[in-house]
């Protein structure tokens, strides 16, 4: 999984599939978008305005941990 943020559209992308492929954009409400690729799997999930939909301080940066 990757996490997105340009700081200068206030967009944040979080791409679910690393493979390229062919993806349809879906509209499931205002300022929400997800990428659905093959087989109706999500690929991405576009946040517009994301600064004002969710709580980025929380979200970034984003830190791993090894299970």
């Amino acid at each position: 999984m990757q996490i997105v943020y340009d700081v200068n559209t206030d967009l944040l992308y979080l791409r679910l599939d690393e493979r390229k492929q062919p993806v349809i954009n879906k509209r499931v409400s205002e300022g929400i978008v997800l990428d659905v690729g093959k087989d109706d799997r999500i690929v991405g999930i576009e946040f517009l305005d994301a600064y004002k939909r969710l709580n980025l301080d929380k979200l970034l940066p984003v830190t791993y941990k090894t299970l």
